[in-house]
């Protein structure tokens, strides 16, 4: 719920800018250009999975991994009119813990650094509105964690895959506004003081993101 209130607050917030600004000039997108782009960011992780016992039984608690608000850049170079390349940069931390019905233990802080990288076709480049869709890969590092007393954590860094939607809408010069949702689907196993506990977690969170560019 608190995800799709902020990610609907941020969309009427571009409508409002936008109808302020409809007179304005504008730099369109073109082939060539580099737009750098400053969001606010929320991760949030979906699912939560059995923790299972060093001999694969169900021990009856699920690994939560809880969501992040933070700031992300986003650098994205247009290889043609309607195809561009981006990347986004920015590291969120993540609160592990061990729930099951009245139970909730906290386990790990986790920070996680999960740069994307995705290739976007843009529907309207020269328009003022511009929606994208793009599809790529990621990587989430797990760095810097802290186990709270009685567990030591570990979680595997890898690869996974993202999908991505969008809009920009151009305000006036070269600024524009911009709303990015991004799915990122990604698996990693945990182990909980050497193998005591295991999980085969699949985080596959959402990346929701408001914010402005600058293209240049």
């Amino acid at each position: 719920m608190f995800i799709r209130t902020a990610f609907m607050t941020a969309a009427a917030s571009l409508a409002l800018a936008g109808a302020a600004h409809a007179g304005a000039g504008f730099t369109p997108e073109r082939k060539g250009m580099l737009v750098v782009t400053a969001r606010i960011t929320d991760v949030a992780p979906q699912s939560d999975t059995p923790l299972l016992t060093g001999a694969g039984a169900d021990s009856g608690l699920k690994a939560h991994v809880g969501y992040d608000i933070m700031p992300t850049l986003g650098f994205t170079y247009f290889l043609t009119d309607h195809i561009a390349a981006e990347a986004i940069l920015g590291s969120t931390q993540h609160h592990v813990s061990a729930v099951a019905p009245g139970v909730d233990l906290p386990v790990r802080d986790e920070w996680v650094l999960p740069p994307i990288v995705t290739l976007q076709y843009h529907a309207a480049p020269k328009a003022r509105l511009d929606p994208y869709v793009g599809a790529g890969v990621n990587y989430m590092l797990f760095y810097a964690g802290q186990d709270f007393p009685g567990f030591h954590t570990h979680l595997k860094d890898g690869f996974g895959w993202a999908l991505q939607g969008g809009v920009n809408y151009a305000v006036a010069g070269p600024w524009a506004l911009n709303l990015d949702a991004k799915k990122v689907f990604f698996k990693t196993n945990a182990t909980v003081n050497n193998g005591a506990l295991t999980s085969h977690i699949g985080l596959d969170p959402w990346v929701l993101s408001a914010g402005f560019s600058r293209r240049f």
